[in-house]
């Protein structure tokens, strides 16, 4: 069955401008991050590697920053119901994926700069953000430490970013199968 809305015509139909700018800069800066940190692994013992490392752990903390306050946004302005007409024909499972991907995202978007930190943090390498404030460690230096959760970053990361590749191909689905306007809810744009 499909579906053919313009959900932008109901404006309570779509999510807040903040909400909308918050979405979309994490969602980038989800991609890039992941994208580096696969990249600057590989790289042999270098300056750019150094660089690039640094940048990751800087990048990290603002993602860590930008979703505490998503969540903050998310908290004190709720989000708008799926339609009606969605919610209705929407079979159980998907709900439930729906849901489920959501929360698992939001517990990500936390865990993993969280891991990142803890694991340079164990592995005596501070974080010195922008090259300026120098962040405190929250475990100690130990390599014991460092090497159980060195991997926890990496699978945490990729669960991650396996997350956002579901929430696209939800999205797409939606906008190209189902053709029922709900990724309009979260384009930028004119709000009618």
């Amino acid at each position: 069955m499909t579906l053919a809305v313009n959900p932008s015509a109901d404006k309570s139909a779509r999510y807040t401008g903040t909400a909308i700018l918050l979405h979309w800069v994490l969602g980038l800066a989800i991609l890039g991050l992941l994208g580096v940190g696969i990249y600057m692994t590989g790289l042999p013992f270098s300056p750019q590697r150094l660089k690039l490392y640094n940048w990751h752990k800087w990048a990290g903390v603002t993602l860590l920053a930008l979703s505490a306050l998503r969540l903050l946004w998310r908290l004190t302005h709720r989000p708008p119901p799926l339609p009606d007409r969605i919610a209705r024909t929407m079979p159980g499972w998907q709900k439930l994926a729906h849901h489920g991907t959501h929360f698992a995202l939001y517990a990500l978007f936390f865990a993993v700069p969280l891991i990142g930190w803890a694991y340079s943090s164990a592995a005596g390498f501070p974080i010195v953000f922008l090259g300026l404030w120098q962040l405190p460690d929250f475990v100690p230096v130990s390599k014991e430490l460092a090497d159980a959760i060195k991997p926890w970053h990496q699978y945490t990361a990729f669960a991650l970013g396996g997350l956002v590749l579901l929430h696209v191909a939800a999205a797409l689905k939606h906008q190209w199968v189902d053709r029922d306007g709900l990724l309009q809810r979260m384009l930028p744009g004119r709000r009618s």
